[in-house]
């Protein structure tokens, strides 16, 4: 009886381990894993077995110099079981295959992480009487599609260098987005626009058969609307769509730098 109600407190109760199959996975990609389920010292019966994409993103702006909130949003999830008995000591082995969203953020690229990211599977496990549910979080290397990728590498060839990169629940005006957040790739400027913007942010929000890329520059203004001298930004957005199957036949690194250099120019007596 003592280690039945031991194992209803999550002592001695079945535990589970999530591993990921892939060395990497691409968003619109499947990612391979198994759950490995094993018996606690008593039998326990399964109420479901579940594995859940899980993003970290900031929800709502910065007031008063504090840091916007900060929560775990769940957007994709598998049901693996359901009202199942896990005999004790029992060894469980439970195979998956997730599909992942086109919106899906990336983690790494060419296997280095991008700073800021936590997107991770969540193993789930839910057991009859009990008061603590065993999980799992483990961190998925999501590498950008070829097309991500060769407008970072093109943002790089600029001289702009990556700072930092971001998930924010919010949606982007005049995208078609699936997804209740985005996620904003940081860089500083270039040398040659240094003196004309604070920060350049590229979003992807990927789809089948193309990805709708959205350049968001922090341009410097250095005259206020209500009088007197300053350093403050104005966000200036930029939208495109890049089809797969024409990726190699744009100079994007003359693209980029084209939009660029017009945004920069002075706009009037605030600009």
């Amino acid at each position: 009886m003592f280690q039945k109600v031991m194992a209803s407190f999550g002592q001695g109760g079945a535990t589970v381990d999530a591993r990921i199959l892939d060395r990497h996975v691409r968003p619109g990609g499947t990612l391979h894993g198994e759950v490995l389920l094993a018996g606690g010292q008593v039998d326990q019966e399964v109420e479901s077995l579940a594995v859940t994409l899980l993003a970290r993103v900031e929800r709502g702006e910065a007031t008063n110099g504090s840091a916007p909130e900060v929560v775990d949003l769940p957007f994709q999830n598998v049901q693996l079981a359901g009202r199942e008995l896990v005999r004790s000591g029992a060894q469980v082995k439970v195979p998956f295959e997730m599909q992942m969203p086109w919106e899906t953020p990336i983690t790494t690229v060419f296997g280095k992480y991008l700073t800021g990211m936590a997107v991770g599977l969540q193993t789930n496990l839910n057991l009859s009487r009990t008061v603590v549910d065993p999980q799992d979080v483990d961190a998925i290397p999501i590498e950008p599609l070829p097309a991500q990728h060769r407008l970072l590498d093109a943002m790089s060839r600029l001289g702009f260098q990556f700072r930092e990169a971001s998930l924010v629940q919010e949606r982007v005006d005049g995208a078609d987005q699936q997804l209740p957040f985005f996620q904003e790739v940081n860089f500083t400027p270039s040398p040659s626009f240094a003196k004309a913007f604070h920060e350049v942010s590229v979003t992807f929000l990927a789809r089948p058969r193309d990805v709708q890329v959205v350049l968001d520059v922090n341009k410097r203004v250095r005259v206020r609307k209500g009088g007197g001298l300053g350093t403050r930004g104005q966000s200036m957005l930029g939208m495109f769509v890049v089809e797969y199957a024409a990726l190699g036949r744009t100079n994007w690194e003359q693209q980029i730098e084209g939009w660029l250099r017009d945004v920069a120019k002075p706009r009037g007596i605030f600009d």
